[in-house]
């Protein structure tokens, strides 16, 4: 015999069965008992929380030769051939693949027919939706005065975009996510009955991962076994069969942010990565996460809003006192924005390798949160006495084609202006802006902070200070796809070095700013496009 996926072979069969929709099962429980059964039943909410499973049960129970408190018996001639999908009774149509007129037309022609076995000729149109505009039309005069006998019940997942000719025609039921604990407490009973043991902490993150639907939930429940049959299912082998992270690895990122870590955080990500973990889990659970932090920040009310462990709690409360709430709403701002754009993303690692550098170093964004981030960092080194070696507030400035001169007493500085700067490397630094919004986007945002100088005789020197950005940046590849955008956009050929910024270390070379001296071009489409 073959193998019955969980989520059918546990799929409800009476209405006391189904979890979580208890406000539409007591009224259509009530209907059915006082005989007041209407003729058109809309049926909308996210996928797996019931709404085809109610319709089935409803379409039993109004056919049932002996209903038991407006539920089916399930032990009738007509319960059986439900179940068993061989009534004539009930039709199921699915609407994504017959959603035409001609589809519709069937249906009107079948309903002039009475009913062959019980009371009710049920049609149950699932995805809804999906029906065609010339569809609707049709089915609106049968959808409106169906003969007694006809029950239409519509389910759909979008039900804001049917036509509202159809929804007035409807009674309409709304069904709710599932919460955590309807999920865990489902699961919990089922794996009992599978004799499947199972950790507590297990299940609870598959009932949190399922996003509100029990027919998620059972899939991955389902998924976990046939990785670890015969074995317990525990918090671990959950996690590495659904490529999530422990919570603990969030407390080790998060440190790594907070210190401006680039290689930390990104070494960090690559062993998650090596470890199978999937990105796009990542960067939601992370997301939560920081969620769960701001949360604690807040309010000194918010175990139960959290729904987590005793331990798990603590270890929380201690790391939200490592950021203020502003700095951890910009970090859930970037990774909200990631988790939309990493969904159909080729290179998902290193689009999260480029919103880490962007926790890091809050000075590659111009928005408000990262200035305010930028300007924390500076009061903090204030504090600090960061600045107390850097020559003073009065120190003047070089004066252009010379050396500047220290103070008396101080050492002079060793950057020297180049006597002249060669025309070609005058026009690269002059078009930069343009230049980047040529590259591609990966390569373009490592540039970004990039600082321009002169290389030997003819040569345009990009110093970064990101050991990544430029272990990026320096490879033969993106060398070459940066020398064709410059040729690309002031007709000559340059050539370029990337190096890494070397002038804090001792006897580090200090490089002159090109950008400070040569007039760049800064169009509105060209900031747009960067």
């Amino acid at each position: 015999m073959s193998y019955t996926a969980l989520y059918r072979k546990f799929r409800p069969r009476e209405f006391e069965d189904v979890r979580g929709q208890e406000h539409i099962v007591t009224t259509l429980k009530n209907q059915i008992k006082a005989g007041r059964i209407g003729h058109a039943y809309l049926f909308c909410g996210t996928r797996g929380t019931g709404k085809t499973t109610v319709a089935k049960i409803f379409a039993k129970a109004v056919n049932c030769e002996s209903p038991r408190d407006g539920s089916p018996c399930g032990e009738c001639p007509s319960c059986r051939s439900i179940a068993a999908g061989s009534s004539m009774d009930v039709v199921e149509i699915d609407a994504a693949s017959n959603n035409g007129v001609n589809d519709v037309r069937e249906i009107r022609e079948e309903v002039a027919y009475s009913p062959t076995e019980g009371k009710y000729k049920v049609y149950i149109i699932d995805e809804a939706h999906m029906m065609s505009k010339e569809a609707f039309n049709a089915l609106l005069k049968t959808l409106e005065e169906p003969p007694s006998y006809v029950i239409f019940i519509l389910a759909t997942t979008e039900a804001h975009v049917m036509p509202i000719t159809i929804l007035s025609r409807c009674q309409r039921y709304d069904f709710r996510r599932l919460t955590t604990d309807t999920i865990a407490e489902r699961l919990e009973e089922l794996l009992g009955k599978e004799q499947v043991e199972a950790e507590e902490k297990a299940i609870r993150y598959i009932a949190k991962a399922a996003d509100g639907s029990m027919r998620d939930a059972l899939s991955l429940t389902d998924q976990c076994i046939a990785f670890y049959l015969g074995e317990k299912l525990t918090y671990e082998h959950v996690l590495e069969v659904l490529g999530a992270v422990d919570t603990a690895v969030f407390g080790k990122m998060l440190r790594h942010i907070l210190a401006g870590d680039v290689a930390g955080a990104i070494s960090l990500l690559g062993e998650m990565m090596m470890q199978g973990r999937e990105p796009g889990q990542f960067v939601l659970d992370f997301t939560w996460y920081l969620r769960n932090l701001l949360l604690l920040q807040s309010s000194d009310d918010m175990e139960d809003v959290l729904d987590i462990s005793g331990d798990n709690l603590k270890q929380l409360k201690e790391e939200a006192a490592l950021a203020e709430a502003g700095r951890l709403m910009r970090y859930i701002r970037i990774f909200s924005e990631l988790s939309s754009q990493i969904r159909y993303a080729a290179q998902k690692r290193v689009l999260i390798e480029i919103a880490l550098v962007k926790l890091c170093k809050p000075e590659m964004e111009s928005d408000y949160g990262s200035l305010a981030e930028r300007i924390r960092i500076l009061e903090e080194k204030l504090e600090m006495g960061a600045f107390a070696q850097a020559g003073g507030a009065g120190r003047p400035e070089p004066a252009a084609g010379g050396a500047a001169h220290a103070p008396e007493g101080e050492p002079e500085e060793t950057v020297k202006l180049p006597k002249a700067i060669p025309e070609d490397v005058r026009q690269a630094v002059k078009n930069w802006r343009p230049i980047l919004g040529d590259l591609s986007g990966g390569l373009r945002n490592y540039l970004k902070p990039a600082r321009l100088s002169l290389g030997g005789e003819n040569q345009l020197l990009v110093v970064l200070e990101d050991e990544v950005a430029e272990a990026f940046a320096n490879t033969e590849a993106h060398i070459q796809e940066l020398k064709g955008a410059i040729s690309g956009r002031i007709g000559k050929e340059v050539e370029v070095k990337i190096q890494l910024d070397r002038s804090g270390q001792p006897a580090g070379e200090a490089y002159v700013d090109l950008s400070k001296l040569i007039n760049m071009e800064i169009t509105m489409e060209d900031e747009e496009g960067i």
